[in-house]
């Protein structure tokens, strides 16, 4: 498997990254998926594929925020016969590295709950919310847990942001030490 950059004129790689980010997100892209790629293209942002010779098997983004320090994870597709195989692990950190090589201290992410995968999908947010996020379980196999075992941290939630009882879960995780920092 190879892990490396993605380029605005690989056509076909492009292709199948279209037809991936609608299977994986069909109701986010299916009518708009060229116009998404385009956007993960662009050469302010980082896109990085796995490869099994021309095959793309799965793709991260990030978009720069906050000058260059703080980037959004934006997205993360792992083909579903290729999943739990590690390759969205070798796409995480290989975006974090990238990341950092452009100054980026924080790398942040909202994972949806649209479909009641997790114990905060369903339920009243604004009421005890602190308590919610800290007991949250996994219900259905949401990926917040694939993000915590990669070292990012539930820093809050957007209660209802997708309906009424369906949050997006907003995860982060530094990936340079405070030393790091000029003084």
């Amino acid at each position: 498997m190879e892990i490396r950059r993605i380029e605005k004129q690989e056509k076909d790689i492009l292709d199948q990254l279209k037809e991936m980010l609608i299977e994986a997100f069909p109701h986010s892209y299916s009518d708009c998926a060229d116009e998404e790629t385009e956007l993960l293209t662009s050469s302010e942002r980082i896109l990085i594929g796995a490869f099994d010779k021309n095959s793309l098997l799965g793709f991260i983004g990030a978009i720069p925020q906050y000058g260059n320090t703080g980037w959004e994870l934006h997205p993360i597709v792992v083909k579903e016969d290729c999943q739990c195989k590690g390759i969205g692990t070798f796409l995480l950190k290989a975006l974090e590295e990238a990341v950092a090589e452009e100054g980026g201290i924080t790398i942040y992410l909202g994972t949806d709950d649209e479909f009641d995968r997790t114990s905060l999908s369903g339920t009243d947010l604004y009421d005890n919310m602190f308590e919610k996020i800290r007991d949250i379980t996994n219900i259905r196999k949401h990926p917040f847990e694939f993000y915590v075992k990669n070292g990012y941290k539930i820093t809050g939630v957007i209660p209802d942001a997708n309906g009424l009882g369906k949050p997006d879960i907003i995860m982060a995780k530094r990936i340079r030490k405070l030393q790091d920092e000029d003084k």
